[in-house]
This record gives C-alpha cells, sequence and structure tokens, in this order.
C-alpha cells in the first residue's frame, strides 16, 4: 500500500506530507484546493510525463517521494538489479529546465523502468487518462485472469515453447539448407581430390631425392664406375678386393708360427670380404643409376600432383591428410543433419498437434470468460447508472499459435442501445470512463495484481442514487484495495 507521500514545489503546492491508510482514502475540498495536483504527483512518482510547468514559480525543481510497503516479491528489482527491500521509496524530480531525475531505494533509475515499476504500484484512473486495464494489449491477460485460465494458459506455454524451440531448430537447419548442400558438395570433391592423390608421408622427400640422383646420372655413373673399378680392378690392373686376396694368400702361409699372424690373417680376410661386400653395393649402385625418360617425366608429374594437393590442402603431406580426416567427418555430420530434420520435422508435428490441442481448450475458457464477464460487468455498469451500456469481447484469430494461444482479445463497448461497439476509449466520456473502471475493478477483484487505486473525480455526471451506487461499489473495492479518491459527493 502507499504508506505516505512528499510533494515540494509542485504546482500551488510549496510542501506537503501526506499520510495514507488502508481502504478507503477520500480528498475532498473546494474547486483549486491542489486535490487533483495530489494526483498529479502520484502519476510522477509512477513515471507519467511531468510538464516543466508544473515546478512551483520561483522553485529550481519539483520533488515527489512516495513510501510503499507490503509488495511482496516483484520481478522488476531482479530484472533491474535492484535489491528488493520490505519498504520502497520512490524519488521523482523535475528540473524547471524540464530535466528529470528518478531513483527507487536511492538507486538511480530511468524514467522507462520506474514506468514499468508503476504499473505493478497504482492505477491511476482519471478523467483524461488512458488507464492500464483500457490497453488493448493488456486485454486477454485481463480475461485470463477474470476466467481463472492460469493453469491452462500454464500448460499451453509450455508445450507452445516446446514447439517454439523446436521450430528454431528446424528454421536453422532448413535456413541453411542450401549452403549445407554447397558445403557437402564442396566436401565431396575435395575428399575425393585428397583420396585420388594417395597421398603418403615422406614419399614427396624420397621423390625428391630419387630425382636429384636422376639427374645427375652422369656424375654418378662415372664415380661408382671409379669406385667399382678400384675395388675389383680393370682390364690394367689390379682393385683392392684381388690385392687383398693376394695378401691373404701370403699371410696364409703363416698361420702356423705363431698367433699373432694368424690374426693378421684373419684380419686381412676380413678386409678382403668389406672390400668384395662394396663393391658388390656400388655394382648395385651403379645399375640403380640406369634410368628412362619415362622414369623422369613420371617423377616429375607425381611431386607436381603432391605439391598441388598439399599447397591447396595444409603445405604439407600430414597437413593434406589431417584436412582429409576432418573434410569426411564434417561431410558425415551434414549427412546426419538431413536425417535429423526429418527427425525434427515429425517431432514438430507432434508438439503443434499437442500444442493445438491445448490453445482450443484455452480457447474454450477465454469464450466462456468473456459470456460470463460481459454480464457481471453490464450489471455492475447498471448499477452505476450507465444501463444502456453493452459490453462486448473480441476474439481476433491469429495468423498462426502465439505464446498467449490462438486468439488475440479486445475490450469493446457502446454507450447507447443500437450503437455498434467500439473501444472503450472512444466510446466512454471522462467520467464515464471512470466508472467503467471502477466496475473493472469490482468485477475482476482478487485477479488484479495492483494493490492501489486512484479515481480522480469517478462521481462525475452522477448524482442522487447513481452516486450513492457509486458510493457502495468504492467502498465493496476498498474491502480488497487501498483506494485513494478525489470527490464532492457526500455519498
Amino acid at each position: 500500500m502507499l504508506e505516505s507521500l512528499s510533494i515540494s514545489n509542485l504546482a500551488l503546492i510549496s510542501r506537503v506530507e501526506l499520510g495514507f491508510g488502508q481502504g478507503l482514502n477520500v480528498l475532498t475540498g473546494e474547486t483549486g484546493a491542489g486535490k487533483s495536483i495530489v494526483v498529479d504527483a502520484i502519476s510522477a512518482v509512477i513515471g507519467s510525463r511531468v510538464e516543466k510547468t508544473l515546478v512551483r514559480s520561483g522553485a529550481d525543481a519539483l520533488s515527489v517521494t512516495a513510501e510503499f510497503s507490503g509488495l511482496g516479491e516483484l520481478a522488476w528489482f531482479s530484472e533491474n538489479d535492484i535489491p528488493p527491500d520490505d519498504t520502497l521509496i520512490v524519488t521523482r524530480k523535475v528540473t524547471a529546465e524540464g530535466k528529470s531525475s528518478c531513483r527507487v531505494n536511492g538507486a538511480p533509475v530511468t524514467v522507462t523502468q520506474l514506468r514499468a515499476l508503476g504499473e505493478f504500484l497504482i492505477d491511476v484512473h482519471g478523467q483524461n487518462d488512458g488507464m492500464r486495464l483500457l490497453d488493448e494489449r493488456a486485454h486477454l491477460a485481463v480475461l485470463d485472469a477474470f476466467g481463472g485460465n492460469a493453469a491452462l494458459l500454464a500448460r499451453y506455454r509450455d508445450r507452445f515453447e516446446e514447439l517454439w524451440t523446436t521450430e528454431k531448430l528446424l528454421d536453422k537447419l532448413r535456413g541453411d539448407d542450401g549452403a549445407l548442400r554447397a558445403r557437402a558438395e564442396l566436401l565431396r570433391d575435395q575428399i575425393e581430390d585428397i583420396e585420388a592423390g594417395a597421398l603418403r608421408i615422406g614419399e614427396e622427400a624420397e621423390l625428391e631425392e630419387r630425382l636429384a640422383m636422376l639427374k645427375n646420372a652422369s656424375r654418378l655413373h662415372g664415380a661408382l664406375d671409379g669406385a667399382y673399378e678400384a675395388l675389383y680392378g680393370g682390364d690394367d690392373s689390379d682393385g683392392a678386393a684381388a690385392l687383398l686376396r693376394d695378401a691373404e694368400t701370403f699371410l696364409e702361409d703363416l698361420n702356423g708360427f705363431s698367433a699373432s699372424f694368424r690374426e693378421l690373417f684373419e684380419r686381412a680376410r676380413d678386409l678382403r670380404y668389406n672390400a668384395e661386400d662394396i663393391a658388390e653395393e656400388v655394382r648395385a649402385a651403379r645399375q640403380s643409376v640406369e634410368f628412362s625418360l619415362e622414369e623422369l617425366d613420371g617423377l616429375s608429374d607425381r611431386l607436381a600432383e603432391i605439391s598441388r594437393l598439399t599447397r591447396k590442402y595444409g603445405g604439407d603431406e600430414p597437413a593434406a591428410l589431417a584436412y582429409l580426416e576432418r573434410a569426411q567427418k564434417e561431410l558425415c555430420e551434414i549427412d546426419v543433419s538431413d536425417e535429423r530434420r526429418v527427425e525434427l520435422e515429425r517431432e514438430r508435428n507432434e508438439k503443434y498437434a499437442a500444442a493445438r490441442i491445448s490453445a482450443q481448450e484455452l480457447t474454450a475458457a477465454r469464450i466462456s470468460a468473456a459470456e460470463n464477464l460481459k454480464h457481471r460487468l453490464e450489471e455492475e455498469l447498471a448499477q452505476l447508472a450507465m444501463p444502456s451500456v453493452r459490453f462486448a469481447v473480441r476474439f481476433t484469430e491469429n495468423s498462426g499459435l502465439g505464446r498467449d494461444g490462438a486468439e488475440g482479445a479486445s475490450f469493446l463497448m457502446s454507450a447507447n442501445a443500437g450503437e455498434e461497439p467500439g473501444r472503450v476509449s472512444k466510446i466512454a466520456s471522462g467520467g464515464e470512463l471512470s466508472r467503467i473502471m471502477l466496475a473493472l475493478k469490482n468485477v475482476l477483484g482478487e485477479s488484479d495484481p495492483v494493490d492501489v487505486m486512484v479515481f480522480d473525480e469517478v462521481d462525475a455526471g452522477v448524482s442522487g442514487i447513481a452516486a450513492q451506487r457509486v458510493g457502495e461499489k468504492l467502498s465493496e473495492l476498498a474491502r480488497r484495495r487501498q483506494i485513494l479518491v478525489v470527490t464532492h459527493l457526500p455519498q
């Protein structure tokens, strides 16, 4: 509830401190006494627009501070990173230059933030105000609150969220479908390209060594021929192997004389064996240097292919083979995504059917609540001297399922018999609007979360028995809410 209000330099008011109690609080007095200025002050602390012309003449700024209690937990505090407290203090200042500042429990907030908080604090119903309950965006929520549809709406929203999540996944897959298919084609071409190249780690180095050898074949031939001749001998000379064989023969005759001669013999024989082995390897190497132009061309072509693949896919053979592995894995994942899309489409159809059933249940409950609200509200308005007013709820079917169901809703009224129903704010006059809001508040009862209501000139245009009924309705409403009413009527 609103505990107190402190006003400084607002229009005619220099400074005033007001305290309020539970139930009905009446502000009355002569015209020009400042009753509506108090309503302006209350509007200021819930984020309404404040003109700089309201700053008292000669003052630098106006200031309004309101203290609230018993609010309970409001999501607004966590959403705006402000610690909640049992007592809420809201301050609004506006300078003579029109600059506005707002604080909630000492923390600075914007006017937009304050306005969002104000929706949970106070409903101000004045002759020129567009009330929160007359905002067509809120009508569906008002109807659900009146009809007690919270459980149905929660179940529907759970199913809708599941459907929405699946739809988002499907949209992503559908949106990426063309790109994924193009990517898959590219990956298949690249995989085929690398696999056709049959890369092997180390092959490039081996081929470059072989190519270098073949390019220097003439020089190699000469060197190997000379080495072979030096080892085995030529036409006019003995080679190292033949000379070592002679030395071995001479030393063999000395074997019987001493162990040292035998050792020399064995060493000479080992040298001969080594020389013959080297000669054979030189001969084999000489044969390996033999090549054809076809082999040379083949080596060049293969090295060019390896170079192309490694440049294209990573820089060397290990990198190209690693890219091949990654490409194969990615292609597999894309192929799996096709299967996932089919699965998600099946899930989407199932979840849509479940959400549609919940939406139909919610629609039926809303239609029933709308009929009940119509009768209840027309009864209330008849008691408030508005017997000709007719109320209706117009449903509009959405193009698809939305977070709040399959339809929207708006409240319509006709002020006189035979008139087509129209928007409440367009049909009703200022005084009628206040009484309509009073009737709505009385009918909605506990379903409205706002505990403080302000009615400015709710008695406009009524007298006698109608004024008596307005007083009775305010009294009834004040048993459940804190009511502040500006009035001249004794009733």
